[in-house]
């Protein structure tokens, strides 16, 4: 055989997987002629499907020298000297290929990369937006920009980029799991179980594949078969994979294990992670959940250090991904908009309608700080017959920006809008609420985002007859609960940083809700956290009546509930499955030598509700 053939050879071998006749073909090719383009393009292929990248680079850089005009021998040697870590030279040779033939959206999505090894996180990005641009139905490029979206906390966009997707081309059973998730995050639970059940029958997934059913499964609380199947991909030799695929089976496992309530496991397995080398900026995805394993452990000296920590990490991390959120307001409760965006008596005297919508065309509103239990009334409320919830979205902070978009000042201009442009709003709001559920005749929607109890004014505005659930616990236990929590959001993450930040923000959030609540004497229930889990039924039927429904007795088991429901989109689906019990109440007390300073930021709201330090 000739070098071309030897070179065609080889390249089917690659594709089938064999590298060893592959190798051994391509070298023949070279050896035959080292100055043919296929053979030297064979051999630096499979170079690099073997790991070697000095070796394809250097193929590849004598292609350039064979044929210097042709853009995408530039591209090849970038991408080698990036796998290589030769960075500058990589971004020369995409420089190059770009010089050559324009940004075609392989080099874009290639130079995406390269600038993510960087550092230059909003730099990939912005390149990978612009790749989906030139070609939109690519799911490489697709998932990747949308997993970028995700990190960097812009839940609208990510939605946006998601739209569409089952019109992409070119899909692996690795890109449908990693798609799944992303479609768990938005909410489209219909379509990511579907994806789960498309690959949880497989017996021969990769084990990257595998990875992402067992996340799935966890997600949904499928505990029994996620566990099983950690079993069965823990009998497979898994020292061959790639350094970040291991960190991922690390992490998996000790999810799993925490799950299981095996806690000396899952502290020893993200600790195993934190000893490889993570960096800085990384060592939050390990902290965070080592924090809540020590807890669950009793070992709250260390996981109190280990939550801090994670802060540390998570800061560095917005440097990269949100720089635009690092670098916002000192206080970070006015990036969540509390200062600017209070009713006042006078604007409030000119609210007029002739027939708002009525309470049974009203949605059910629960709000509150978040980790005040709003889950846990969530889901006994939505086992009623006559409501269904849609888990946490900001479509009534869209209905509130439609309102702004009419040309209205919020929420001061608030008395100058008309009735059609309420109605306006109403319908941008319930259109938006139709694409994650379908309410039957007669059934109420079940709004729970806590932080609406920051939109008061739009509620009262569209829906002055709406029932609003605020649920309360004691400040300490919700500082608590947040400061342990890997939140995603930027901004509230940001609130969350440190102990006196977190007290300052709960009583300043507050302080804005009560002042609002004076001004619009709205329709609210205060349901105690602590009441509500010591005498369940009788808080439930207050609830209800407050609510306007008749009771039923599917109320009384929101375990049950939640379990049926598979995915729910809240920090605590993990929680809210198990029966109600008092095991929260009081949990600060184990960090009471932190939280006690910061009494005087929140006495007020001890008084008001009653509590004790």
């Amino acid at each position: 055989m000739d070098a071309r053939t030897f070179a065609s050879h080889a390249l089917i071998a690659a594709q089938q997987g064999d590298f060893g006749s592959a190798e051994q073909l391509a070298s023949q090719a070279y050896r035959a002629d080292p100055r043919e383009p296929e053979a030297v393009l064979a051999w630096g292929v499979v170079m690099s499907a073997l790991g070697r990248y000095a070796l394809a680079a250097d193929a590849f850089r004598a292609l350039t020298q064979l044929q210097p005009g042709e853009p995408v021998h530039w591209m090849n040697l970038a991408t080698a000297e990036r796998a290589a870590g030769r960075l500058d030279a990589a971004l020369q040779g995409y420089e190059r290929a770009a010089a050559l033939g324009g940004w075609t959206p392989d080099l874009l999505y290639n130079t995406a990369l390269l600038a993510l090894q960087q550092g230059r996180f909003k730099q990939a990005r912005d390149q990978l937006a612009q790749a989906i641009t030139y070609w939109p139905v690519d799911s490489e490029i697709g998932c990747f920009y949308a997993q970028l979206l995700m990190q960097s906390g812009e839940p609208a966009a990510l939605r946006d980029a998601l739209a569409g997707w089952q019109h992409w081309e070119g899909w692996t059973a690795e890109r449908l799991a990693a798609m799944g998730m992303l479609l768990l995050t938005v909410g489209d639970q219909a379509a990511a179980l579907g994806i789960l059940e498309r690959l949880t029958p497989a017996e021969d997934n990769p084990p990257e594949v595998e990875m992402g059913v067992i996340t799935m499964l966890e997600r949904t609380n499928r505990i029994d078969e996620a566990t099983a199947r950690v079993a069965r991909l823990q009998r497979l030799p898994l020292r061959d994979l790639a350094p970040e695929v291991q960190l991922r089976w690390l992490g998996l496992q000790a999810q799993i294990a925490a799950r299981n309530e095996q806690h000396a496991q899952a502290i020893a397995l993200y600790r195993e992670m934190l000893a490889r080398g993570l960096s800085p900026e990384s060592r939050q995805e390990a902290l965070f959940p080592l924090a809540k394993a020590l807890d669950a452990a009793g070992l709250y000296d260390d996981a109190f250090e280990a939550a801090t920590a994670a802060h540390v990490s998570q800061m560095l991390g917005f440097d990269v991904t949100a720089p635009t959120a690092a670098a916002g307001p000192a206080n970070p409760v006015d990036a969540l908009g509390v200062t600017a965006r209070g009713a006042r008596p006078p604007d409030v005297a000119r609210w007029h309608e002739p027939v708002p919508p009525t309470l049974q065309e009203s949605p059910v509103f629960i709000v509150a700080f978040p980790r005040s239990g709003t889950t846990l009334l969530e889901q006994m409320l939505d086992a009623h017959p006559g409501l269904q919830t849609m888990d946490e979205q900001r479509f009534l902070l869209d209905a509130q920006e439609r309102l702004q978009q009419l040309g209205l000042d919020y929420p001061a201009g608030l008395g100058d809008a008309t009735p059609e442009q309420l109605e306006m709003a109403r319908q941008h709001y319930w259109a938006q609420v139709g694409t994650k559920v379908r309410l039957e005749p007669g059934q109420r929607l079940l709004d729970k985002n806590p932080l609406n109890m920051l939109r008061l004014p739009v509620i009262q505005r569209l829906w002055p007859n709406a029932p609003i659930l605020l649920a309360i616990r004691h400040p300490f236990d919700v500082i608590t609960s947040n400061y342990f929590q890997h939140f995603r959001a930027p901004d509230y993450a940001r609130l969350c940083r440190d102990l006196p930040t977190l007290a300052r923000g709960y009583a300043r959030i507050f302080d804005f809700w009560y002042e609002q609540v004076q001004v619009l004497q709205p329709k609210v229930l205060e349901v105690c956290y602590e009441d509500f889990v010591t005498d369940f039924e009788p808080q439930a039927r207050r609830i209800a009546g407050f609510c306007g429904l008749d009771w039923h007795d599917a109320m009384l088991h929101p375990a049950r509930h939640a379990l049926s429901k598979g995915y729910i989109a809240t920090p605590s689906y993990h929680q809210v499955v198990r029966p109600v019990s008092r095991s929260a109440v009081d949990r600060w007390r184990r960090y009471q030598q932190h939280l006690l300073p910061l009494q005087a930021d929140v006495a007020h709201l001890l008084q008001r509700w009653g509590y004790t330090a």
